[in-house]
Parts: C-alpha cells; structure tokens; sequence
C-alpha cells in the first residue's frame, strides 16, 4: 500500500506548491495593492454602460457585432493549428480532401469577416 501511495507523492507536492503560490499571490496582491481607487477605476470597463442599470435598456448591436467577429478568429486559430498539426500524418488523397475541406472553412469565416465588416463593426465612434 505504501508503494502504491509514493505514485501519488508527485502530485500532492505539486498541488501543495500550486495551492502555497496562489495564496502567497492573493495575500500579496491584498497587502500590496492601493486601497484607493479613483473614478477611471470604477467606471464601466469594456461595456459601455454601468453594470447595474436597468436589465431592458437598448444594447447597441455593435457589441454584438465586435463579439462575433472574435468568436470567428477564435474559432479560425482553434480549427487550424490542429489541422496543420495533421496534415503531415495524412495520405495524399486525405490531404487533398483535408486540403479543400479547410478552404472551405476559411471562406465561410472570410464571408463572416466580410460581412462585419460591411456593416461597420471595424469602425468605431
């Protein structure tokens, strides 16, 4: 039993140590960082609007807009390092497919981006 325990000794100090730094990081954080922040700091960040309005106000649609045009790089970067990892184990009428499959792929994005992009997500006021 004890042999079978000293298999797991590597992961108990490893998740001693990770536990140690993040609680040596957020006492730090705590005792170091100011306790004063200005009014830049606790205006609305990202949104445009305070977080605790009222939940039915209009939502402009160019955050919409600036969101899907993230999720399509996001999802471009996310298919295309796997298929690139791949590419090299495949035969040379599965490369071709894999090839044309990906072609494809990233015209339905470009149409996507083409699409934000006529509607004017790229410029903002």
């Amino acid at each position: 039993m004890t042999e079978f325990l000293l298999e797991y000794l590597p992961i108990v100090v490893f998740a001693g140590i990770a536990t140690a730094l993040g609680l040596g990081f957020m006492i730090a954080a705590w005792v170091i960082a100011p306790k004063n922040p200005d009014s830049e700091k606790l205006s609305a960040y990202e949104c445009g609007f305070n977080a605790f309005d009222d939940a039915r106000m209009k939502f402009d649609v160019r955050f919409y807009l600036v969101s899907i045009l993230f999720i399509i790089f996001d999802l471009e970067v996310a298919f295309l390092f796997p298929w690139a990892v791949t590419m090299m184990d495949l035969s040379r009428a599965e490369t071709i497919f894999a090839f044309w499959s990906m072609v494809v792929f990233l015209g339905v994005l470009t149409v996507g981006f083409i699409y934000e992009w006529n509607k004017g997500a790229l410029e903002w006021e």
